[in-house]
């Protein structure tokens, strides 16, 4: 399979919180002979049904969506006043290219512009700048214009406009939405690649990409119910800490293989889980990383308080640049990710499962 162009198609495609229909579309493409559902919410699965109820249940969980805007309003001048979906740091927004949506699903250019630098005081210039004071300019020249001839209406979403590149030399990617189509391309790849192996394990394997991370975990509330795991692996695009610390703090370097997170705000890892990982890691001389997060959360937040507690390890692919227009990661972290994550899956044990069983003392 041909990750690059999976990776690519993935990256391109347009799908911020909400609106991650492009991004279903992707995988419906690489869903290869699995059944892929879509539920009210937009979460997908791959292989739910096949699961035989006989079997405990692994999930691969990442997710859909991506960090965005919104249209909240126009200007009598066209100017586009703008709603953040997710984090953003107002400065990474502006001078920016955006794609903005119409209301028949087309979308056109725009910049994310402030006052410009010749017309401002020396105070302006001081000032710490605002999502307030941010504005798309779509090349317009009235309210009218946008509205009536581009078609764009409050509501609509918009995205940034990178476009997918790999470097040969550096063997490294730079995109938009490696937070977290990076991860989702993992869980496409191994599903992918374990397709003749699936039926042999003993237990059955469902990939949930869920919709609706980046503004409050929402969807895997909900894949978690349905999918009813025993374990669960978060597959993320983890932010990159190359340029934070000294060398010997780091934990999430480009090309030093996947982050395996201990802890951060949305759960605390399972230490079983953690070890298995760790022995597999060393078994097959995978590159790893640990991580022990201040902040940040992930899927694992909910899915780990779900079917009365689902043992969770969350697997980051380092990414720089996390919540911007353009972003780097390694894709031999990539590579690795998959690596670790099929080598576990094929030595994963029913007695492994059921050591997280409930326990009689």
């Amino acid at each position: 399979m041909d990750y690059l162009q999976l990776i690519e198609d993935l990256t391109n495609a347009k799908g911020m919180s909400g609106f991650e229909d492009e991004v279903i579309e992707v995988i419906n493409k690489y869903k290869g002979n699995y059944t892929l559902q879509v539920d009210n919410l937009k979460n997908c699965y791959l292989n739910l049904d096949q699961v035989d109820p006989a079997k405990p249940t692994v999930m691969l969980d990442s997710h859909l969506d991506e960090v965005g805007l919104m249209v909240k309003a126009i200007d009598k001048d066209g100017l586009i006043l703008i709603q953040t979906i997710g984090g953003w740091v107002p400065s990474n927004l502006t001078a920016q290219v955006f794609y903005v949506r119409n209301r028949d699903g087309k979308y056109y250019k725009g910049i994310s512009a402030t006052k410009p630098i010749h017309f401002m005081t020396p105070e302006e210039r001081e000032k710490k700048i605002a999502i307030s004071d941010i504005k798309i300019d779509m090349g317009a020249t009235s309210r009218e214009q946008v509205v009536n001839d581009l078609g764009i209406e409050i509501g609509q979403p918009i995205v940034p406009a990178t476009k997918f590149s790999y470097n040969e030399v550096t063997r490294t990617i730079l995109a938009k939405a490696f937070d977290n189509r990076i991860g989702t391309a993992c869980a496409v790849a191994i599903m992918r690649d374990l397709a003749d192996e699936v039926g042999d394990f003993p237990f059955n394997l469902v990939a949930a990409p869920a919709a609706q991370e980046e503004v409050g975990t929402r969807g895997a509330s909900l894949t978690v119910k349905r999918v009813k795991p025993n374990i669960a692996i978060i597959l993320e695009g983890t932010p990159a800490d190359d340029f934070t610390n000294s060398k010997e703090l780091l934990q999430g370097q480009l090309g030093q293989g996947p982050q395996i997170r201990h802890r951060d705000n949305s759960y605390v890892a399972n230490t079983q889980l953690i070890d298995l990982f760790k022995q597999t890691a060393r078994a097959e001389n995978i590159p790893s990383q640990h991580a022990v997060r201040e902040g940040g959360g992930t899927n694992a937040g909910p899915i780990h308080l779900g079917n009365l507690g689902t043992p969770c390890a969350t697997i980051g692919i380092p990414s720089r640049y996390a919540h911007t227009n353009a972003c780097f990661c390694s894709y031999d972290d990539f590579l690795n990710t998959i690596h670790l994550v099929k080598t576990f899956l094929r030595r994963l044990s029913l007695e492994d499962i059921q050591q997280f069983d409930l326990m009689t003392y």
